[in-house]
């Protein structure tokens, strides 16, 4: 009954009907097109990100066969290419937690203590606690950075947070070396203790 109406009325209804299959048909390819946009932009971004962390486990293999003293310069290294100025090595012992100082391009001060340890170790709270206890007290930092070429145990993340102190663990020091700023990191894993400039 069905079929025989349309068949009598087809030359009205006709138009609507191509009309309905357009759209459908055109909605369907829309639909398609979305999904493989979103799939193809999905790889994309998941091929850059595996880029990104073989490029950084390259850079960081060659931290990794650095001396502690050749680490030391390069991280001051790393402080002036973003801007830092006054930077110092101390390349000592007995130098109370202070292996790099300099200021920051805004004139804060900036004290870092270097760790370089195996990959598969952790930086522990007792080395954190040593330089909470002199990054301020004797060096004055103003942004105080803990940078290890290793992980810190949660302990010592967790008090170098509550101290406002950067702890760069292997991740953040990757990201350091393939072109991020020193500025930009201080603020994912701790605030570096920054503030305002100290008066010069």
């Amino acid at each position: 009954m069905a079929v025989l109406a349309l068949a009598l009325t087809w030359q009205t209804v006709w138009p609507y009907v191509v009309g309905v299959v357009l759209v459908g048909l055109l909605g369907g390819v829309g639909w398609w097109l979305w999904r493989t946009h979103l799939r193809t932009v999905a790889e994309h971004r998941a091929w850059r990100a595996e880029e990104e962390n073989a490029a950084r486990e390259r850079s960081m293999a060659e931290i990794d066969t650095m001396t502690w003293q050749r680490f030391e310069r390069y991280v001051a290294e790393l402080c002036r290419r973003d801007g830092c100025t006054h930077v110092i090595v101390s390349g000592k012992s007995g130098d109370l937690g202070a292996d790099v100082v300099g200021r920051m391009p805004d004139g804060r001060r900036l004290v870092i203590q270097c760790k370089h340890y195996a990959p598969h170790r952790t930086v522990p709270s007792g080395d954190m606690q040593k330089f909470l206890g002199t990054a301020k007290a004797e060096h004055g930092a103003d942004v105080a950075v803990f940078v290890a070429t290793c992980d810190f145990t949660r302990a010592a993340e967790r008090l170098a947070v509550k101290h406002e102190i950067l702890a760069m663990h292997r991740n953040l020091l990757g990201a350091w070396v393939r072109g991020a700023t020193l500025e930009s990191l201080i603020p994912l894993n701790g605030t570096g203790n920054g503030g305002r400039p100290r008066s010069r």
